[in-house]
């Protein structure tokens, strides 16, 4: 069971500038916190940043924002179980992308000490952590990477602002999320406009996250898949909840405007395709939960090449002795 006595969680907003917190391992500019929209020069430049930031700032000043969170909460939800899975104690976490403190919240209600966890928030961006290195026991996130451009330095920075044995548990969108409204709008967009452009943004494939959590420094990995299936009266009621996520399409190579007569004949074609009973139309989100260590000399390792005492040859004879055994008693 996990005591969460004394944890502090930095949640930390995306993104945005530094914002200087004292006693909180903060590190100078210099060493590697960018300006709003930049990233790094090794990175294929996907999302617009600045443009990202922009939908969540919209998002955030809607008359109620929270009636759009329910997904959030929900994977949120899940990443606090998985911390609670994990039977020791936590004095510093990180929440990177934390909204509204998705995480942070669900931690505070099964605390079984009853105390509220402080935290603190900061404004920062997920490519360059303005954390000093062996910071944290913990680091989580929660549907925010997906946005990053560049993934691999991202978690790369998880892995260096992590203690030895501190742990990454995160959550993003996976390649199949949307997929009924990406099917729709590509087969409408071709039938009335003999051509499509991509309309969802595009994302990680589970294969990758794998290899990009190995490479950068994590071992005892975890990777596992899971569905949420929403239903919504039709496509453009699933649109606007999008939109009140702060989770629309940002890719410089989006299409600025869709015509009517496409969008009307988008929404047929999801209802046509994909309608329920009750006539409302599903939509799925594809989230990856990844868990990841950092290196330690306590941690259990795999045996060396070459020193097993027992070939898998000899475990056909078990059954054998078993038998043998019960016969001489």
């Amino acid at each position: 069971m996990l005591r969460l006595g004394g944890l502090w969680v930095l949640r930390m907003r995306s993104p945005a500038a530094g914002v200087p917190v004292k006693n909180l391992g903060l590190r100078e500019v210099a060493s590697g916190i960018s300006s709003p929209g930049s990233t790094s020069t090794r990175a294929l430049n996907i999302f617009d940043r600045d443009l990202k930031r922009k939908q969540k700032n919209w998002a955030a000043r809607q008359p109620e924002p929270m009636k759009f969170d329910y997904l959030k909460e929900e994977v949120g939800s899940r990443i606090a179980d998985r911390v609670y899975d994990i039977a020791r104690n936590f004095s510093l976490a990180l929440d990177v992308g934390c909204g509204r403190g998705y995480i942070a919240q669900h931690l505070n209600k099964k605390n079984i000490i009853e105390m509220e966890i402080p935290t603190v928030s900061i404004l920062a961006d997920e490519e360059f952590l303005p954390f000093r290195e062996n910071t944290f026991d913990l680091v989580v996130s929660s549907l925010s990477l997906h946005w990053v451009n560049d993934l691999p330095r991202a978690l790369e920075q998880i892995h260096y602002v992590l203690k030895p044995d501190g742990v990454f548990i995160g959550a993003m969108f996976g390649g199949d999320t949307l997929y009924e409204l990406r099917c729709s709008l590509q087969l409408a967009e071709t039938e009335r406009e003999g051509g499509f452009s991509p309309h969802v943004s595009p994302f990680t494939a589970v294969n990758d996250l794998g290899h990009l959590l190995g490479r950068a420094g994590f071992n005892t990995l975890t990777v596992d898949t899971d569905e949420i299936q929403v239903n919504y009266p039709g496509m453009f009621e699933l649109m606007e909840d999008l939109q009140g996520m702060g989770e629309s399409n940002c890719a410089w190579n989006r299409k600025g405007l869709l015509h009517r007569d496409t969008m009307l004949a988008a929404a047929a074609v999801y209802g046509e395709m994909y309608k329920n009973e009750d006539g409302s139309v599903p939509a799925t989100y594809q989230v990856y939960y990844m868990i990841g260590w950092k290196y330690h000399d306590s941690q259990a390792r795999p045996a060396e090449r070459g020193s097993a005492t027992v070939s898998f040859g000899e475990l056909g004879k078990i059954n054998n002795l078993m038998s043998q055994g019960k016969k001489s008693q």
